[in-house]
């Protein structure tokens, strides 16, 4: 019976321990010289900057942008710009780096970068904005104007057989 009752009490600490450990910020370091944001905005007042190197405390993710802290203050960064964990070595923040960019040692381009890890709050509570839309219509160009822009940067044409040009749209 004693055995019983300490095994009830040890099993009631057991929420409060866990509770603990997920109270615990994740740290993290900075890859990049970067501003630190008061909204995770990319247009948002400016709070702070990180440099590369700088030690974080990782408090929250939204999107494709983490709320840090820092010795000198609080702000949201691209979560591109942050390595999560304790940086080691400056060859780990390379090839954190490399990984990011796309890019692995022998030069190949051998992965794309996205944002992921939307939570499904966030998708559920994503609203149609037509102003945002409208000013994405407003990067919109034409074919010529695309091919200008390719010739004053000396871009060549690459051809790729499997990728069909959609009708309508001239080559």
């Amino acid at each position: 019976m004693k055995r019983l009752k300490h095994i009830l009490i040890a099993a009631s600490f057991l929420p409060m321990l866990y509770a603990g450990l997920s109270i615990a910020a994740e740290t993290g370091s900075a890859l990049k010289n970067d501003s630190m944001r008061f909204e995770p905005f990319a247009d948002a007042k400016v709070t702070g900057s990180l440099s590369r190197g700088d030690t974080l405390e990782i408090l929250k993710k939204q999107g494709a942008w983490l709320q840090v802290k820092t010795k000198k203050t609080t702000g949201w960064v691209h979560l591109l710009s942050v390595k999560r964990g304790s940086a080691s070595s400056s060859n780990q923040v390379a090839g954190v780096l490399a990984a990011a960019n796309g890019r692995a040692g022998t030069g190949q381009v051998v992965s794309t970068t996205g944002i992921r890890g939307l939570s499904e709050q966030e998708l559920k509570a994503a609203k149609f904005n037509e102003t945002e839309i409208k000013t994405l219509e407003g990067y919109t160009l034409s074919a010529e104007q695309g091919r200008k822009f390719a010739a004053a940067g000396d871009l060549k044409t690459v051809a790729f057989p499997t990728l069909k040009a959609p009708e309508g749209v001239s080559k």
